[in-house]
C-alpha cells in the first residue's frame, strides 16, 4: 500500500521557468538585428546627409525593393574634397575610377552622398564632371 504524499510527488510534472531563456534569445536577436541594420549601407565617413521630412520619396512605402545591384560611391564632405572608399581623392582620379567601375559594371549605379552644409553649387559642378566623363544618371543619397 502507498501513501499519499508518495503519489502526489510522481503525479507532478516538473516544470521549466522559460523567462530567463527568453530573455537570453531576445537579447541575441537584438544584437544581430542592430548589427545587421549597421552592415547594410555604405557610408562614407565626414558627411553629413540631408534629412527627409516624410517618407514619401522613391523609397518609401509601395516601391519595390531593386535587386543587388553594384554601386560606385562617391562623396563630397563640407570642404568639398571628393571621397571614395573613405579617402579623399583627385576629381581626375574619381574619374578614372568612374570609367574603370562603368566598364565592368554597365549596369551598376552611381551615389553621391554630399554634405548638407554645401553650396549646391558645389555638388553641381561634380555632376557636371560626372555627366561629362560619361555618367548621365546620379543618385543624390539622403537620410
Amino acid at each position: 500500500m502507498r501513501s499519499r504524499n508518495s503519489q502526489d510527488r510522481s503525479s507532478k510534472v516538473p516544470q521549466v521557468n522559460l523567462t530567463p531563456m527568453l530573455d537570453v534569445l531576445m537579447s541575441v536577436l537584438t544584437f544581430f538585428i542592430i548589427l545587421s541594420m549597421s552592415l547594410t549601407g555604405q557610408g562614407i565617413f565626414d558627411v553629413d546627409l540631408p534629412k527627409v521630412k516624410d517618407g514619401t520619396g522613391a523609397g518609401g512605402e509601395g516601391a519595390e525593393k531593386p535587386e543587388a545591384i553594384e554601386r560606385f560611391v562617391l562623396g563630397l564632405n563640407r570642404d568639398g574634397a571628393i571621397i571614395y572608399q573613405n579617402e579623399a581623392i583627385e576629381p581626375e582620379d574619381a574619374i578614372a575610377r568612374l570609367q574603370t567601375f562603368l566598364a565592368e559594371h554597365p549596369d551598376g549605379t552611381v551615389t553621391l552622398n554630399a554634405d548638407r552644409t554645401l553650396d549646391y553649387a558645389q555638388v553641381d559642378r561634380l555632376l557636371q564632371l560626372l555627366q561629362e566623363n560619361g555618367e548621365t544618371e546620379v543618385s543624390l543619397v539622403i537620410e
